[in-house]
This record gives C-alpha cells, sequence and structure tokens, in this order.
C-alpha cells in the first residue's frame, strides 16, 4: 500500500498542533505556579528580531490550514490574528484542528502534482503538491512548533522532547 497525500499531511499537522496545545498549557500552568503575568510568555521571542510566542503558534496553525487547503482545493478559514493569551491560543488551534479535521481527505490524496503557487511577504512561490508539502509547508510549520516550544523551554517552562513528540 502506498502512503497518500492525506495521510502523509493532515495527521501529521493535526498531531503537531495537538502537542503544541498541551505545550501551551504547561506554559500556563507554568505562569500560574510561578505568579508570573502570563504576557511576560506569550510575548516572549527567543531574540529581539523573532516573532513573539503568540506570533509562532499563528504561523504555526496558518502553515498547517494554507497546506491542507492547498492540497485539497479548498479555502482556508480566515483567522485574525489577534491572540494575545493563552487562552485566544489555544482557541485558535482549536479552530485550525476542526477545519484540519474536516479536510475530505479524496481531496488531497492524488495532489502530488497539483500546481500550487501563491504569495506571501517572502515572495512568489510555485510548486507541485509534493514539493510544496516536503519542501516548504513541513518545514515552515515545524520551525513554528518548534520555536514555540523553544520559547517556552527558554522561559523555565518544564517540557522536553516527550512533549513535544506526544504520546504514541
Amino acid at each position: 500500500m502506498t502512503l497518500g497525500m492525506y495521510s502523509a499531511s493532515v495527521p501529521v499537522f493535526v498531531r503537531g498542533l495537538e502537542n503544541l496545545a498541551d505545550i501551551l498549557a504547561k506554559g500556563q500552568s507554568h505562569a500560574a505556579e510561578k505568579g508570573l503575568n502570563e504576557q511576560e510568555l506569550v510575548q516572549a521571542s527567543l531574540i529581539e528580531d523573532m516573532f513573539p510566542l503568540t506570533r509562532q503558534v499563528q504561523m504555526a496553525c496558518d502553515s498547517a490550514k494554507f497546506a491542507a487547503a492547498r492540497l485539497a482545493g479548498v479555502d482556508a478559514p480566515s483567522m485574525e490574528d489577534t491572540e494575545a493569551s493563552f487562552e485566544a491560543l489555544q482557541a485558535r488551534i482549536a479552530k485550525t484542528l476542526s477545519f484540519l479535521k474536516s479536510v475530505d481527505g479524496a481531496k488531497v490524496d492524488g495532489s502530488e502534482a497539483k500546481p500550487i503557487s501563491f504569495s506571501n511577504k517572502g515572495g512568489d512561490f510555485s510548486f507541485n503538491g509534493r514539493d510544496y508539502l516536503f519542501q516548504f509547508a513541513y518545514p515552515n510549520f515545524f520551525f513554528h512548533v518548534t520555536t514555540a516550544y523553544d520559547i517556552l523551554r527558554a522561559k523555565g517552562v518544564q517540557v522536553g522532547k516527550k512533549d513535544y513528540l506526544g504520546a504514541f
């Protein structure tokens, strides 16, 4: 049996976002236990010129939803980038997960050669579906999930590799 594009994409994004939600929950608990202002964590970044935790989560969600939408040939839900708390970030992840779980796998399967073109602040991009998933969507998604993890870890949140990988 071959691995279809749906199985290679949407479930991976779902797992990564569910794990990110668990990591954020640990961040919120850490803030409460240590008596920290939640804003110290949600607005933290690894270094001055990097996006804060809020933007890392938003971009991880966007990477996942746009990948699924582009591969399936459907519209991605619009989301405001206004999250400023752990609760709001969790809601964004939940909305993204709901969309991902609604994507019809039959529309994603067979998208390996599908032309995927889009523009964003980084420029104009054109791929086939397979290259888009493996060379753009995955690296972008995991960069932002990892950076969100790293921000919380650097701020003292007790998370480790098992949190990043999730339960098996």
